[in-house]
């Protein structure tokens, strides 16, 4: 249909759609966006049979895990009210991304919404095949995708990431961006892994509703520890929990010989080491110390909040708490991560190798955000670099920030922990949710077994 209008007005010669024929022009975009789409192999995922509050396989045990999913829950809900703006969803494998998101694409088709639900690699995929495609030109597949009435791309960031999908990916998002179209993505990236100019656009928090979801993986539960860094994995640290733990009530009396090797110097001032002998006798005051930690330890296993800080000497059941601790949120279904200081930041450390696989940025997110972190024996600052003193307090202060779950051992006294960390002492002392249990008890020794009898008879 061409305008009956004079030579100089704007729609002279334009060929226009007949209006008898604009409902089956927009039919036609619906099917053909929905032949792209994911959908109707995953219809079955709704917002119905979705559980925010994690299923029998992956239950949530922090504050964090359950908040995190219900915000997600709630704001896919609430966009599908109005189909306005951006959600991106970010987030582990098996987290509950990809469910929300079908669910968004599913209710809106039911609305009669021209919907494109398509994973990342398979939309860069549909784009290339339209080269050499029969039925469609290039132009054509990608103006449909791009002007989708919703868009949900599914996977952001798995796809081969050359010169050409980038820019591709890019004219979607910044012509989404700019014509303010509904959009939702879905990533396991964390924002600085993103392209610049991408993640400066989905960085716009009057348009897009940036939310992380902190869950473990559905499919795989019991694998929930880092085990490239988390001492969990260790067969001895398995072994360690709470109902196993010694409280030593029989060793009341009992006398520890522990030897001592100390720095000293001789009368020319020359550094030697000493060897001192220490014996000690454990009282009913030991004793009580160490019921005091098994209880918080208890508590904190079953309602990890705040921190907990275990100080004393060691071989004095600090690991051992922790560990069980660890073990207990494991077992349960929780993301955690149990490290010795020294080695988590030998952790962090090699990520600089050319061969690793895994960015700085990425590896020091997940240990600062993990949902409950073990960090064992502290030592007195003054570590071998600046960097490592600047990034574990970057972590320290972060989850203390934050308030996420954190687990500290040291073998530093009080006075010894408040002159090498005075910020993070005073922070302990100022917040209730922070527990410092003193655990000044003798080493443990095992106790020697009894002979056995000797048999009768015999010479």
């Amino acid at each position: 249909m061409r305008y009956d209008v004079p030579v100089d007005h704007e729609k002279f010669g334009q060929v226009e759609v007949c209006v008898c024929r604009s409902g089956e022009i927009v039919n036609n975009a619906r099917d053909r966006l929905y032949a792209l789409s994911s959908l109707d192999s995953l219809g079955h995922l709704t917002f119905e049979n979705f559980n925010p509050n994690g299923n029998a396989l992956a239950k949530f045990k922090t504050p964090l895990e359950t908040n995190s999913m219900h915000d997600a829950f709630q704001a896919c809900l609430d966009f599908t009210v109005k189909m306005e703006g951006w959600i991106l969803l970010e987030g582990g494998y098996g987290c509950g991304k990809t469910h929300l998101a079908a669910a968004i694409g599913n209710d809106a088709v039911q609305r009669g919404k021209a919907t494109l639900f398509i994973t990342v690699p398979d939309l860069l995929d549909s784009l290339r095949i339209s080269y050499r495609s029969q039925e469609t030109t290039f132009e054509e597949r990608f103006n449909d995708i791009r002007d989708a009435e919703l868009l949900i791309m599914d996977d952001f960031g798995t796809q081969n990431a050359t010169a050409w999908a980038q820019e591709k990916l890019f004219q979607v998002i910044n012509y989404r961006y700019i014509n303010k179209l509904p959009t939702v993505i879905t990533t396991n990236l964390i924002l600085d892994e993103i392209e610049s100019r991408i993640r400066s656009r989905l960085q716009d928090a009057s348009l897009v509703r940036h939310i992380r979801i902190i869950a473990p993986d559905y499919r795989r539960p019991e694998d929930t520890s880092n085990p490239g860094i988390s001492m969990l994995s260790l067969t001895n640290i398995k072994a360690m929990t709470l109902g196993n733990f010694s409280t030593r009530d029989d060793e009341i009396g009992r006398e520890i010989v522990t030897t001592i090797i100390k720095e000293r110097e001789d009368r020319y001032g020359r550094p030697f080491r000493d060897k001192e002998i220490v014996r000690e006798k454990i009282t009913q005051q030991h004793i009580k110390q160490l019921h005091n930690a098994h209880t918080a330890a208890i508590k904190f296993a079953e309602k990890p909040e705040g921190w907990l800080v275990l100080l004393g000497p060691s071989y004095c059941g600090k690991t051992h708490l922790a560990a069980a601790i660890g073990n207990y949120h494991l077992k349960s279904g929780g993301q955690v991560i149990l490290a010795g200081v020294s080695d988590l930041l030998d952790y962090l450390k090699t990520t600089f190798r050319p061969n690793s696989d895994v960015s700085f940025d990425r590896r020091f997110y997940e240990i600062q955000t993990t949902p409950l972190l073990m960090l064992d024996d502290l030592k007195e600052s003054g570590m071998s670099s600046t960097w490592a003193e600047d990034k574990l307090y970057q972590i320290l202060n972060y989850r203390y920030l934050s308030n996420l779950p954190t687990v500290i051992t040291s073998t530093l006294d009080p006075d010894s922990f408040a002159k090498s960390y005075p910020g993070l002492w005073n922070k302990f002392l100022g917040n209730k949710s922070c527990q410092v249990i003193v655990i000044d008890m003798p080493p443990y020794r095992p106790l020697a077994k009894p002979a056995k009898a000797a048999k009768k008879g015999a010479r």
